[in-house]
């Protein structure tokens, strides 16, 4: 059928508009690109009667027998591949869309929605993936805590806070007032629709008061929200002391500010690379 289709079929289908006896021809969009694909190529078509015996095979007839040898093991070979592209899209796709989880959570978030997925072509999405490297090298550089100023303190008697901007959820809320324990790392966040002191007090009461105990310290920078009669009188009354940053002095307030970047950066890959629901996320994210 190949020889008799480039010999002289593909002329007479293209004139007929790929149709024979007016049905569309079989593979009709194939024929179409080979049709095209010649018109750029000398090509010289022979036929050779396939299946004697050895003794009567001529150099055309072992020509032929190893062409087709060389066609079965390239096109199962393409199949391979394509058929390992697809699977690691998939793996991407999970991967990105349940949050950028680990190998077996993948797996399990794959399977509830339908899909097989392979452990091999989930490992291999997790360490190609770029988002879950740059929060692997966020979490790997050594912590800022140790040693300095906070070796005095116990766990939970000396914190960082500051606000960090994103977009407004469906709530109304596009701030997270994000506070570090000094000692540990822990991270605390507390969203708010406006970056104010009275929403400063209520997230340091519910998040850090609450839970960990009322601190020594707490470190900020001079903003609005954290400089006012408001933040002036409430610590005087719980006995903490309230030190506030040198502007434009980085080694003060890194702490924070790295932790504020781990959080986006957590935030967005969780979200499939968007910040758009982040407040579905923020708990699991800290």
């Amino acid at each position: 059928m190949v020889a008799n289709a480039l010999w002289g079929w593909l002329q007479q289908w293209k004139r007929n508009n790929w149709q024979r006896r007016g049905k569309p021809i079989w593979a009709a969009p194939l024929w179409q690109d080979i049709a095209a694909q010649l018109e750029k190529l000398i090509v010289k078509v022979r036929h050779v009667d396939a299946h004697i015996p050895k003794s009567r095979a001529t150099e055309d007839h072992q020509n032929n027998q190893q062409v087709d040898q060389a066609a079965k093991i390239e096109v199962a070979q393409v199949d391979l591949d394509w058929q390992r592209k697809g699977e690691l899209f998939i793996a991407r796709w999970a991967h990105d869309t349940s949050g950028h989880q680990g190998r077996d959570a993948t797996y399990r978030w794959a399977r509830d929605r339908g899909v097989d997925l392979s452990m091999d072509a989930i490992s291999q999405v997790i360490h190609q993936c770029e988002t879950c490297a740059a929060i692997k090298q966020a979490k790997r550089v050594k912590p800022l805590w140790y040693g300095g100023r906070w070796l005095k303190y116990k766990y939970g008697e000396a914190w960082q806070i500051d606000y960090i901007t994103l977009p407004q959820s469906r709530q109304g809320k596009r701030y997270v007032l994000t506070m570090v324990e000094a000692t540990t790392g822990w991270l605390e966040a507390y969203p708010v629709p406006h970056a104010t002191a009275r929403n400063t007090i209520l997230g340091l009461e519910k998040q850090v008061l609450w839970r960990h105990g009322t601190p020594e310290r707490i470190e900020s920078d001079n903003g609005t929200h954290f400089w006012n009669n408001l933040i002036d009188t409430w610590p005087k009354e719980h006995g903490i002391e309230w030190v506030y940053h040198i502007p434009y002095h980085a080694p003060a307030s890194r702490k924070i500010e790295r932790y504020n970047g781990l959080l986006k950066t957590t935030l967005r890959a969780m979200g499939g690379g968007t910040l758009k629901h982040w407040d579905t996320h923020l708990a699991k994210a800290t």
